[in-house]
């Protein structure tokens, strides 16, 4: 529930935690009705990158790059750059394969976006890193759906993906299946 921002509390000492706590919880219980909360790590200089996916009800999944969503005001979206600028390309791969072992690991079939937190503090990766290795990222969610940002991916991969969706929804595999032939 929430969104937006909604709720946030930034606790930077122990002693600090259960006031905290407490008033996300009163104002959880006045929006949402719920006093159920979420605790996540603080990320100093984060970037938000979002990952377009697509999968089929044959197996077939890949990932059409990212989206950037770093430039923010208020937690909402200001600016989504395609493809993300600096972004190096070990990193770039294993979000995208996280991103498509996310969807096929709940049997997901259709358009989404599968969004991450990326630790700009950590160490940047070796050539050789496996997927899940750091440098960190971490999971916010998935978007089951096209998300109205989508015309940025169509733009920089020349694919119509509302033509790639409606394909899946009529039971066809997707037209692009390899990874590599991803423009």
């Amino acid at each position: 529930m929430g969104g937006g921002g909604k709720g946030m509390r930034l606790v930077r000492d122990e002693s600090e935690f259960l006031s905290a706590l407490e008033s996300c919880k009163r104002e959880s219980q006045a929006a949402f009705g719920d006093t159920n909360v979420i605790l996540e790590r603080y990320l100093v200089h984060p970037r938000h990158i979002e990952i377009q996916i697509m999968a089929d009800a044959h197996g077939n999944a890949v990932y059409l790059h990212e989206r950037d969503c770093s430039l923010q005001r208020r937690h909402q979206k200001i600016i989504e750059e395609a493809p993300a600028i600096d972004l190096p390309l070990d990193i770039r791969r294993l979000m995208g394969e996280t991103a498509v072992k996310a969807a096929k690991a709940v049997g997901y079939v259709n358009a989404g976006t599968v969004e991450f937190l990326l630790d700009t503090t950590t160490t940047q990766p070796s050539p050789s890193m496996d997927v899940g290795a750091s440098p960190d990222f971490y999971f916010c969610e998935m978007n089951t759906r096209l998300q109205v940002e989508h015309p940025v991916t169509e733009l920089i991969t020349g694919q119509d993906l509302v033509e790639w969706q409606l394909r899946v929804a009529a039971g066809e595999e997707l037209p692009i299946k390899d990874q590599d032939d991803i423009p």
